[in-house]
């Protein structure tokens, strides 16, 4: 029996993990790094190892520092999560060889199923040699790890170079591996998967379909169970591979089987050895914990000759820290509130007051509804994100919810194509042209109590904000009466909540304030000052940080004087385990560069300047 679990991994998953050790009488450790020292999970475990450092290379890849840090506390048994080391064979033989029990498939399994280019050879897959322009397309993708790092689709030949070179990069920093293979990249399908768990006495659980096709960057946003529209015949084809994938490598413990469905065929592109993001859909449907089940597996006990049955529908959407409008540049800074209606599931690894910062992933949380039809999944999610108090940088959120309302999405439609299409519509601004009005109201309560009135009619009071992007003015007015608004009634105003009539509606507007960070409803806004200060004037052409990260790569070359094109590679930002292109945005001389290689930089940061011929 398992006694005291350590979990090789940060955030959400080990706060999830923990909650069902807690369920189970199961004590827990977790291991931090710098960065997380004050993290949700290291605070809600037992016990808590730091590993010295903050990159992932310096703390959670560090098999030797984790194994150590079971055997300190205490522990005997270690759960991988996802990501990090999850998926190295390595780890997983030192876990052993430390006399602790391994949440997991045995190491051989890990080395068959890991790698997808081992992957791909053992379901009788040949990833492409030397590549030729009748290839093109073609996806440059990592051996090892997942969550989109280390992929990039390939159109013109004269960029593969280039691709290889920033895949290896990122997969190394992110997964310890930078191994890389190139595969025909299909444009369209639907990406669906089977969730397998398996025992030490042979049985093999397929558990249902789910469908990740709404992806950015090669990462899911929204997922469900089951993958919907599927023939009885295709899914049963879907059942036999991933089960055939399986047992070839004498698989034990939860993984995943991943295919994309294109013209009603599956292709394999991988195994998952390790629980996946999207799991709670599952858990939901089948009506099962997979971590308890896995730990079962660990102590040896049989699962039942077949799983138990399906039932209704889940959907889950993953809520970032990033800007979807803005090449999904990743968010920092403090999560102020949190909170998400009642009645749907919240897995988080943040709570108020957290700190969002540079070096891991940027998800805050993922929310699942589970209803008994998939159109009442989706209004459940929908309607609960919608109405989610989530004050602080820059989110997914509101992409979210016209996703899960989008009317391809509703119809079972989509692709993995689908915000290559949609992705302008669905991160339109559409702002409450209410909320600097509400936001001027909240701030003004309780300050008609002083100073005298007039007979006469006084001057409008104006408050400046900044919303969407654009400036805003709000106008109003204090009579005896109370404030007042032209062309609005305002019913009630107090520092939290606003109600105004408009039209004969009484509309409400909760508002938070954070420094110059207002939210109303869901409207973020920034008090502007009522004299502000010159600009500084930025010379053409200059080259700003769109998000706080370090400086990791510059382009071959690359100085003061040296000519560009426009739309080419200049220097590279690693934030939140991606790498991002800080590319020219004319065709010119680059007359300032203001960074080197390993520095970090900060939003908004002067990084070089490309000076246009006159």
């Amino acid at each position: 029996m398992i006694s005291t679990l350590l979990v090789a991994n940060r955030g959400e998953i080990a706060c999830r993990i923990f909650r069902t050790c807690a369920a189970l009488g199961i004590a827990t450790v977790a291991v931090h790094s710098d960065a997380d020292r004050n993290a949700l999970h290291a605070r809600v475990a037992d016990t808590a190892v730091r590993l010295p450092g903050a990159t992932p290379a310096d703390t959670y890849l560090r098999g030797d520092l984790v194994v150590k840090a079971a055997v300190d506390a205490g522990a005997d048994a270690v759960h991988p999560g996802y990501g990090f080391l999850s998926e190295n064979a390595d780890f997983a033989r030192a876990v052993i060889d430390a006399g602790l029990a391994w949440i997991g498939p045995p190491p051989e399994a890990i080395e068959a199923m890991a790698s997808k280019t081992r992957a791909k050879e053992l379901m009788g897959i040949a990833p492409l040699g030397e590549v030729t322009a009748t290839d093109l397309p073609v996806l440059v993708k990592a051996a090892a790890g997942g969550g989109g790092r280390g992929m990039r689709v390939v159109r013109r030949l004269d960029e593969l170079g280039a691709a290889l070179e920033g895949a290896r990069a990122e997969a190394a920093s992110a997964f310890g591996d930078g191994e890389v293979f190139v595969e025909p990249y299909l444009e369209s399908g639907r990406h669906v998967e089977v969730q397998i768990l398996a025992d030490t006495h042979g049985t093999v659980w397929p558990l249902g379909t789910r469908d990740c096709s709404l992806q950015r960057r090669h990462q899911k946003v929204i997922e469900e169970a089951p993958a919907p529209g599927l023939s009885d015949g295709l899914v049963k084809e879907l059942y036999a591979l991933a089960v055939r994938a399986a047992r070839a490598v004498a698989y034990v413990g939860a993984g995943t089987v991943e295919f994309l469905v294109a013209d009603g065929k599956p292709h394999f592109l991988e195994m998952n050895t390790r629980l996946q993001v999207e799991h709670p859909v599952t858990e939901a449907v089948f009506g099962i914990d997979l971590v308890a089940e896995q730990l079962r597996v660990a102590e040896g006990h049989a699962l039942p000759l077949d799983p138990p049955p399906a039932r209704g529908h889940a959907v889950e959407a993953r809520l970032y820290a990033e800007d979807p409008a803005h090449g999904w540049a990743p968010q920092t800074g403090t999560l102020h509130r949190l909170a998400v209606p009642a009645g749907v599931r919240l897995d988080t690894g943040y709570t108020d007051g957290d700190e969002i910062g540079v070096h891991y992933d940027p998800m805050l949380a993922k929310a699942i509804a589970h209803a008994p039809t998939r159109a009442e999944a989706l209004r459940k999610l929908a309607h609960a994100l919608d109405r989610t108090t989530l004050h602080g940088p820059t989110t997914n959120r509101d992409l979210l919810v016209r996703s899960l309302r989008h009317a391809e999405f509703t119809e079972a439609r989509m692709d993995t194509g689908f915000y290559d299409r949609h992705l302008a519509e669905l991160t339109a601004p559409a702002p409450d042209p209410h909320a600097p009005l509400a936001a001027a109201l909240a701030d003004a309560h309780g300050r008609s109590r002083f100073g005298g009135w007039r007979n006469l009619p006084s001057q409008p009071q104006t408050k400046r904000y900044l919303m969407a992007g654009e400036e805003h003015e709000a106008r109003y007015r204090h009579t005896r009466e109370g404030l007042t608004a032209d062309g609005v009634h305002v019913v009630q105003a107090d520092a939290r909540l606003v109600v105004l009539d408009i039209d004969g509606v009484h509309r409400k507007f909760a508002v938070a304030r954070y420094g110059d960070q207002i939210h109303v409803n869901n409207t973020a806004l920034t008090a502007l000052p009522r004299f502000p200060d010159p600009k500084a004037q930025l010379a053409p052409g200059s080259l700003l940080a769109p998000m706080p990260g370090t400086v990791v790569r510059m382009a071959e070359g690359l100085e003061v004087g040296s000519t560009v094109e426009a739309g080419r590679p200049l220097l590279w930002l690693e934030a939140m385990k991606m790498q991002h292109q800080i590319t020219a945005p004319v065709t010119g001389t680059l007359s300032e560069l203001r960074v080197v290689v390993g520095q970090q930089v900060e939003p908004g940061s002067l990084l070089a300047v490309v000076q246009a011929p006159l």
